[in-house]
């Protein structure tokens, strides 16, 4: 079984199926559905059972802005102040200010979705006359879960993956997309010349389209990603030829779902039900500073997707400020040493 882990081609399509040529059902798009539907049905367990104070039936109406407004809207106006305009500057907003909220174009930021629910939340405590870390430590607990899911669809996706790692270790894959990351303009090349001579009737003429004078092949990563990896899934000599040149990694994004989002649940789920009368707050600064550890960590072997801050790889830097959000909720429930009292 190692054996054949340590040779793991990444090979999944990230389309479940076509309705159309445009509108496919993608694993990322469900990943948030399956996000959401469990939210609610544990955050409705806890109301029924007394572990919250958002009362039953506000539970659904309170994830349906959450969702919207928190985590669609916060984490992707996240994306855009922490990468989008750092990498592009505002000419591409200010062409079409529409590149805000579009989602649908992909790039999402977790640190920017977090940030979002605590703005909602705020408000809808106030509306409610709630403690606000009180709600917020029930979205601490299922926010976790909307991690793990993400992390896996960004795995189907073969994206956001981790450093180079030893072929030999039984968790590497290959991902074929990580030939296009810089320093590597050699072995793309090599890469597509073999896909091109193992198959003569699609990827052949697809590659020759893009090759110049010089015998290389200028292929974008788009058009590599939507028409030749497809090819390859189904010819299994393309996908061989394609990955005698591809470098194993670490498969960051499983390393993320595991510790940031199941090991995190666990632990705050089981904190709220063995632990009942737990001070409002505790559970939300417990969320933010393992999160910010885990996350910290597993960006050691994550390979870079911006610029670096400090020598920090930006989740990195941005998590050094949730350690300090998590210090403050702490603070506050010691201060407070306020907690629910079931009727």
């Amino acid at each position: 079984m190692f054996d054949l882990l340590a040779v793991y081609v990444h090979d999944l399509d990230p389309v479940i199926f076509s309705i159309t040529e445009k509108l496919k059902l993608r694993w990322y798009g469900l990943s948030y559905v399956m996000g959401f539907a469990v939210a609610y049905f544990i955050l409705l367990r806890l109301a029924r059972r007394n572990l919250w104070v958002v009362p039953e039936q506000k539970v659904g109406d309170l994830v349906t802005y959450t969702a919207i407004f928190g985590v669609f809207l916060g984490g992707r106006i996240g994306y855009v102040l922490f990468y989008m305009i750092p990498r592009d500057g505002l000419g591409p907003i200010l062409e079409d200010p529409m590149t805000i909220v579009a989602v649908w174009d992909g790039g999402m930021a977790s640190h920017g979705g977090i940030l979002g629910i605590m703005v909602v939340t705020l408000f809808y405590a106030w509306r409610l006359g709630l403690a606000w870390p009180a709600v917020g430590d029930g979205f601490a607990i299922v926010a976790p879960l909307g991690v793990f899911f993400g992390r896996m669809a960004n795995f189907i996706n073969g994206e956001l993956y981790g450093t180079l790692t030893d072929p030999g270790k039984w968790w590497s894959v290959k991902f074929p997309s990580s030939l296009y990351e810089r320093g590597f303009a050699d072995a793309r090349q090599k890469a597509l010349e073999q896909a091109a001579m193992a198959d003569f009737e699609k990827a052949g003429p697809l590659l020759g389209s893009y090759g110049n004078q010089y015998g290389e092949y200028d292929l974008p990563r788009q058009v590599f990603e939507q028409q030749l990896l497809p090819i390859a899934r189904e010819n299994p000599e393309v996908m061989k030829a394609l990955a005698d040149h591809i470098p194993a990694r670490h498969p960051s994004q499983l390393y993320e779902g595991v510790l940031e989002g199941l090991v995190i649940f666990g632990l705050l789920y089981a904190l709220r039900v063995f632990c009942p009368r737990l001070w409002h707050g505790v559970i939300s600064g417990v969320f933010f500073i393992l999160y910010a550890i885990f996350r910290i960590l597993v960006e050691g072997v994550r390979e870079p997707d911006a610029e670096r801050i400090l020598g920090m790889t930006k989740g990195q830097f941005y998590s050094t400020f949730m350690i300090v959000i998590g210090a403050a909720f702490l603070v506050y429930a010691w201060r407070t040493r306020k907690s629910f009292r079931p009727s």
